[in-house]
């Protein structure tokens, strides 16, 4: 039955958002602010959905560390540990009930999830989508480094989420340690090794030491302003810059993942996933490939020390002698209701209309 509730809210949620963001295409060459503006909202209302799934299955979302109310309104790189397909809609639940989040993020995502069903969605956003593989890698980063100037900092996106490792723990887990044996870095079990490709040119094109590592780039033929087909770029402003690193670390209960299947059918019984912050000021980050390396590497053997305690005794270690303070995520049941409406009403208004339009064609 829930699995069944899960294919009608899309059914009735993804075309309704589609379709309200082609009818308002046309304010886009008017006002573009206000274009964004609703779509933002829009997407935080889908987001909702999603949410409610997982908060309707019983599995609850437990906050501790940093609060991340300090960013509010601060431009942000979010990067988070990647075990299962459940980690990002735990991450849409997580930041749900937090005013201007959902709304104001952009995701880098594996381009495979272009072709789900909210693959469209993400499309319409102007979500990132990776390339995988050695091959594409170097295509990919530099296509990510154009994104970042023509919707990023243009459409005034506030987070960006990326999870360093590439891939699933259980995927790259061998081959992170088979690494750190050949670089004489720890072998790790909760996490793995990240990569540092991607925060490497987020950090050059919208970090707060941008200018010294655009002079170290590669490709001193081509003004970073401009893009593969000559087209000048947006130029990075000092209050466009990413002003702080959110590490966020996610723990699931027993160390076994929760999966979309979980969410979406409430297979797996009710549990608790702990969700911890960490927050760096970007400022901190070097700027040089080397030492931005390290840094990365730093945080994700961090989390390995911190899950290796979580595990062993329920609770993520605190960076002060006070005790973590935790903060459970509650949703708010009213809003899901007139949401839901909100879809419904839109779908059966949109119903109507094409079908009153075929009706003149008859």
């Amino acid at each position: 039955m829930r699995g069944l509730f899960a294919l009608v809210n899309n059914l009735y949620c993804i075309p309704a958002y589609v379709v309200w963001m082609m009818a308002l295409r046309i304010t886009r060459p008017l006002y573009a602010p206000l274009y964004w503006k609703l779509e933002g909202l829009m997407y935080h209302w889908l987001l909702a959905m999603v949410s409610l799934w997982t908060w309707t299955a019983g599995y609850e979302i437990i906050e501790s560390g940093d609060e991340p109310a300090v960013c509010t309104s601060r431009r942000t790189l979010v990067i988070a540990n990647h075990q299962s397909t459940a980690d990002v809609p735990l991450l849409m639940s997580t930041w749900n009930p937090r005013p201007g989040v959902l709304s104001n993020l952009m995701w880098i995502m594996d381009r495979v999830f272009k072709f789900t069903n909210f693959g469209i969605v993400s499309v319409l956003h102007k979500d990132f989508f990776i390339q995988a593989g050695k091959a594409r890698r170097d295509q990919s980063l530099e296509e990510l480094r154009e994104h970042i100037h023509r919707y990023y900092i243009p459409l005034g996106r506030q987070y960006m989420v990326l999870f360093p490792e590439g891939g699933f723990l259980h995927k790259r887990k061998e081959v992170s340690q088979r690494f750190a044996e050949k670089n004489n870095l720890p072998k790790l079990e909760y996490v793995s090794l990240p990569r540092a490709g991607a925060m490497k040119v987020i950090m050059e094109e919208v970090g707060p030491h941008r200018e010294q590592a655009s002079t170290s780039h590669a490709d001193t033929k081509k003004d970073k302003n401009f893009n593969q087909n000559n087209e000048r770029l947006l130029e990075v402003k000092s209050e466009n810059s990413v002003e702080w690193i959110l590490d966020v670390t996610i723990a699931y209960p027993d160390r076994v993942p929760l999966h979309l299947t979980d969410i979406v059918c409430g297979i797996r019984p009710a549990c608790t996933t702990h969700v911890h912050y960490r927050l760096y000021p970007s400022s901190e980050v070097p700027s040089d490939t080397e030492g931005m390396t390290q840094w990365l590497y730093d945080r994700f053997i961090e989390k390995e020390k911190m899950l290796e305690e979580f595990y062993r005794t329920g609770q993520f270690p605190s960076k002060s002698n006070t005790p973590l303070v935790f903060r459970p995520v509650r949703q708010d049941n009213v809003r899901y209701l007139i949401l839901h409406l909100f879809f419904i009403a839109s779908t059966f208004i949109q119903i109507k209309f094409f079908c009153s339009l075929l009706g003149c064609f008859w």
